[in-house]
């Protein structure tokens, strides 16, 4: 028996897909009146998309089949063989990444000679596509087609190398693959590291669910605790990095913090290196099930960095390994004291209004404060990770109390400044004392 072809019967799902969710728009005429609200509708569900993990379709989109079904029916539907059929769009990673490390050992060779060595080190055939224009915009992206130091007009980008450990710490931010979550949906990583400039240590790195201002600075506060308070942090110009709460915190822990020039990742080579090795060697070798939590995956990262990584001689090192060059060099690295409350310092803080009935809120969390601060600004320290728990409330730069969750139905019973109260608790008499039940009878006739 012949076995069907998948890709035909691909071709027969998705063009059956398409036309359930044109439906009854088939029927109707171009321009006819609540057709665009229509397609917006159906454009905010959730599908299973068939050969694709999208979940959603653009109006766009809707509008393009909707098009093609009027001109051609059914089969118009179905999706159009590319001319390229067969030959690879995009570079894929672990090429483009050999591609990268070839041009960085040779900044001479041409894009063509880049091409030509990648092919013979990774036994490519001619079916694999390397377009030179492909291949040029990459090496632009990561900054390895830069002039010549030979001409006068180019920038001063010397090596450089410091030769104490936590004199400088490079940092950046790099999309990971997808975990699976305590609710059973796939969600994509990122990974924030950390990486010593004179020791090429990586004093931590996870992967998280967000990039965002919060989960960079938890991952910081870790690096600190491992090794220690760095004296520079160079980063890139992210939202996260620019943030005023990191610039606070640097501040206090007496770091110099530093942004890389905008368009210049160069500047960030040892990070991009790391980067690198983790795609190359680290990301392939994963068993399925590290995938299967977040926690999974971080626990093989950190079998990777220190079981692997951190013992493998680096050729920047002169082939010796992390760990020893942090042996060597790390005698001056400023560990947290105990006098340093660590946990306090990483808190953040946002200032609000005193409402008149004692209340700020926070994240849309009503607080209670003090009496005395109504219609005061205060400021409000927390850590975001824990939400409704120890808001700190400082006043004119001392802290004050640690604010709690308004309890609207406690407050019921809470004695005001008149003297009352607005319901009687449960031991409280139904009637005044020493009134007889008769007495309160005739009142009422």
């Amino acid at each position: 028996m012949t076995t069907p072809e998948p890709s035909h019967d691909l071709t027969q799902q998705i063009a059956l897909f398409r036309y359930s969710l044109l439906g009854d728009l088939v029927h109707q005429e171009p321009g006819e009146p609540g057709l665009y609200d229509k397609l917006r509708e159906r454009s905010t569900r959730s599908y299973h998309i068939p050969g694709s993990n999208r979940t959603h379709v653009a109006v766009e989109t809707l509008r393009g089949w909707l098009r093609d079904y009027r001109r051609g029916g059914f089969e118009a539907l179905k999706p159009r063989p590319r001319a390229d059929n067969g030959l690879s769009r995009t570079i894929a990673q672990s090429i483009a990444d050999r591609i990268c490390a070839i041009k960085e050992d040779d900044r001479a060779l041409t894009v063509d000679m880049v091409i030509a060595k990648a092919r013979t080190q990774l036994a490519l055939t001619t079916e694999t596509s390397l377009p030179r224009s492909t291949v040029h915009r990459l090496l632009q992206k990561h900054g390895l087609m830069e002039k010549s130091p030979e001409d006068p007009s180019n920038k001063d980008r010397r090596r450089f190398a410091f030769e104490k450990a936590g004199a400088l710490w490079m940092s950046d931010v790099m999309h990971g693959p997808s975990v699976t979550t305590d609710d059973k949906r796939k969600r994509k990583t990122y990974l924030i590291a950390f990486i010593d400039d004179a020791t090429r240590v990586v004093p931590f790195a996870e992967f998280a669910l967000h990039e965002h201002t919060a989960a960079y600075l938890a991952s910081l506060k870790q690096a600190i605790g491992r090794r220690g308070i760095p004296e520079r942090l160079y980063v890139d110009n992210g939202s996260a990095f620019r943030s005023q709460q990191l610039s606070l915190v640097c501040a206090k822990l007496g770091t110099t913090l530093i942004h890389a020039r905008p368009y210049q990742p160069s500047e960030k080579g040892k990070m991009e290196r790391w980067f690198r090795t983790v795609r190359l060697m680290f990301l392939p070798n994963l068993p399925p099930h590290a995938l299967d939590s977040l926690e999974s995956l971080n626990r093989a990262l950190w079998a990777f960095v220190e079981g692997e990584y951190h013992q493998r001689p680096h050729k920047g090192l002169d082939d010796n390994t992390p760990a020893d060059m942090w042996a060597q060099r790390s005698a001056d690295v400023c560990m947290p004291s105990h006098h340093l409350d660590v946990d306090d310092l990483f808190l953040f803080e946002e200032k609000r209004k005193v409402t008149r009935d004692r209340v700020v809120s926070l994240r849309g969390v009503p607080y209670e404060v003090d009496a005395a601060l109504v219609g005061q600004t205060v400021v409000l320290r927390f850590d975001p990770s824990k939400p409704k728990t120890s808001i700190q409330i400082h006043h004119n730069g001392k802290f004050v109390e640690n604010a709690k969750i308004v309890d609207a139905y406690a407050n019921c019973f809470v004695k005001r400044d008149h003297g009352t109260k607005l319901l009687r608790t449960e031991h409280e008499p139904r009637f005044p004392a020493g009134l007889p039940l008769r007495k309160l009878n005739n009142d009422k006739e």
